[in-house]
Formats: structure tokens, sequence, C-alpha cells
């Protein structure tokens, strides 16, 4: 579940869970990254993400996000910081960067090559550690900062002296195994996918993950098949199953496991997406914050979401239905709508007139029951 700050809606790693089960306890997933056994912890995947513990081994092999660490830092510097970070956070509780800066104190750059996003020498030096795998995040703080903390304290069962724990020098013996690990679980979460899409879901290479393809269907995991119009080899997962009809309904965020890989959208929905959050307003399309609507074995529509805290409201700013969208897409929709502000413990849904769906979308959100209003503003 990949993790990012954007708060339009909710923060992004709790939409993909209310897509699947709807109006869930969020409590549920801090548990699940707080408590030992821990069942989701963060680490690099595709992108930043909370991560089943038994994949964390297998992904510090293969990850590699030196832009992100303290690779480019004079290594005298970075050692000596890093024996600094790893001593304090053995001694005390998980800290976050500010909390580590104060502790340790100011250190100097050397090489101030203004990297990234004006992290200081500690912040560097924690991502570094951290996609090594000897730390990682306790938790988060209110304003989403990462605790950090040995990751012997997040994963103590975890064989630390194994010959592919992170740093040692025999790690890479073990690769080959871990990356048909890794592919299989990718290929598992699609159920049907190409090569790309499979090494897409943990970011690993294609080449060696063509290798891996190969072995899992030379041993029965992955089954050659065809898909009419998508002109690529694809495989499907043993474990896969085809349902008799498809009956999901759920609204998805631009963030979620079925929307990241664009290319793969496409091919199988004939969806182009793009998240607008960074494109000037003038030239948006659809809108800010974008979530797909997906209907039976369609995404039959997009509507762009926000939410209206302060005064208890769940804003749909603009609603746009796509090619061929069925009858029932408004209506649909809008008990989708209904439950997300549940969910988001808002009083009521807005829809804005903006996109050829909107009305309908309108009519169907006054008529979905207790607590939600429609609102159609003037032009």
């Amino acid at each position: 579940m990949q993790i990012d700050s954007v708060n339009v809606l909710s923060r992004s790693h709790y939409l993909p869970f209310f897509s699947r089960l709807g109006n869930y306890d969020r409590a549920i997933l801090q548990r699940m990254a707080g408590t030992h056994p821990r069942r989701m912890m963060e680490y690099w995947a595709h992108e930043a993400s909370f991560i089943r513990p038994d994949h964390f081994q297998d992904l510090v092999l293969w990850q590699s996000r030196k832009w992100v660490g303290a690779h480019a830092m004079d290594p005298e510097l970075r050692s000596g910081v890093a024996a600094r970070v790893l001593d304090a956070l053995a001694a005390g509780r998980p800290m976050t960067a500010a909390e580590l800066t104060a502790r340790l104190g100011h250190v100097e750059d050397r090489q101030q090559d203004n990297w990234g996003w004006n992290w200081n020498v500690v912040k560097r030096v924690l991502e570094h550690l951290f996609e090594a795998g000897l730390i990682s995040a306790s938790s988060r703080t209110e304003s989403f900062e990462r605790r950090y903390t040995l990751t012997a304290r997040v994963l103590p069962e975890r064989p630390h002296d194994d010959p592919g724990a992170a740093g040692n020098a025999d790690a890479g013996q073990d690769q080959s195994a871990a990356l048909v690990r890794l592919i299989d679980a990718a290929a598992r979460a699609h159920g049907i996918g190409t090569l790309r899409c499979f090494a897409d879901y943990f970011r690993t290479p294609m080449r060696a993950s063509a290798v891996a393809v190969e072995h899992l269907v030379d041993a029965g995991r992955l089954r050659p098949v065809t898909v009419p119009g998508w002109n690529k080899p694809v495989y499907r997962h043993v474990d896969a199953r085809l349902p008799r009809t498809a009956t999901g309904r759920a609204l998805l965020s631009p963030f979620d496991s079925l929307v990241f890989e664009r290319r793969r959208l496409e091919d199988l929905f004939g969806f182009h997406y793009r998240i607008e959050i960074y494109t000037p307003e003038p030239k948006r399309r659809f809108g800010y914050y974008v979530l797909p609507f997906l209907l039976r074995d369609g995404i039959v529509a997009r509507v762009d979401l926000k939410a209206d805290r302060a005064n208890g409201l769940l804003l749909a700013r603009a609603a746009h239905a796509e090619p061929g969208a069925p009858d029932d897409t408004a209506v649909e929709l809008a008990a989708e709508l209904q439950l997300m502000a549940e969910w988001l413990e808002l009083d009521g849904v807005i829809v804005s007139p903006k996109g050829d769906l909107a009305p309908a979308l309108a009519d169907a959100v006054s008529k979905a029951g207790s607590g939600v209003s429609a609102l159609r503003e003037q032009a």
C-alpha cells in the first residue's frame, strides 16, 4: 500500500482498504503497523509503502533507491553520523529526524550538494540506513513524520545474522530466490498480467524479473494465457480464480495497486488516467484529486473529490462518465459516495455541476437517503 502525504480525502494508504472493505475502522491499520507480531511495516516497494513483513528481506536485496539517501555523501562523514544515529536509537525510544537532529546537533555536509527536499545530513543518513534495512519506522506522528527505530525492534524475530541479511557480504547469493518470491507475490496480487506488470509491482529490474517469470512458468506457478487486445505475453497465476460474475463497486485511490501501473490500466480497461495534482488548474481535464470508479468489470466514471472537514461535507467537485457507462452508474456512484462520507465521518455529499455525469449524480445523491444532501451550485 503506497504511503503518501496527500490528505485531500484521507491519507492515501487508508483508501485502498476502504475500496475493498467499505466503512472500516482506520485504527486497525495502526495496530497492524504498530504491534507485534506486525502485519505490515514500512519499506520501499514500487514507492514508499506498507509491505508485508515477510517481503521485507527480499526487498532489501532488490531495492536500490540510492538517490534518496546519503550515497553521494563523503563516506567518512556518512559513517560517522550513521554510527551516532544507530547508537542513539539503540539507547532510547523511537525518534523523528528532527528529534535526532536535536539530539546529535547540527552536522555540516561538506559537499553541500543541495540534494532533494533540502534534507539535512541526519535525515539523509536516516534514509540511507532505512534503505539498507538497518532501521525502520516504528510509527508516524500526527504530522506524518516517521519515528525511526532499529529494525531489530520492529521485527524482533528477523534472523539478523542470516546470510541474506542487509549488509552481509554474501547477500547476493540469495538474490535469485528472493526475486522469484517477489515476482510470485506480484503475480498473485495481480491475478493476471505481463512481465512489466509484475516487475513494476515491487520496481524490480526487468531483465532479472524476466528470468524469475521463466522460473515460475517452469515451476507451474504461472501459466501463459491469451487475452484479446492485449498484444503482449500474458501470464495467469495458478492461484487466480475467475468468478462467474463481477459484482464489485469501488472508488479507487490514485495510488491504488489496481491503477498505479497506468499502461496496464489502459490495456485492461481502456481507461486513460493521469493524476493532475501537479497540473496547473487551467490545464486540468478532470480535476485536482480524481478517483476512478470501478463498477462490476469496468471503470465507468471518474470523480474529483475533497473532504471539507470544517463543514462536514464530502465534495464531488466534478463527475465524468466514461463512454459506454451503464445506466446505473450515477446511482451506484452516489451510494459509494454516501458510504465514503460515513467512513470519513462527514455529514453529507455536495455535487457541483461540473462534468457530464454531475446532473444525474446530484439527483441520485439527493435520493440516496438520510443525512446526505445534494447541491447544484449556480454556474
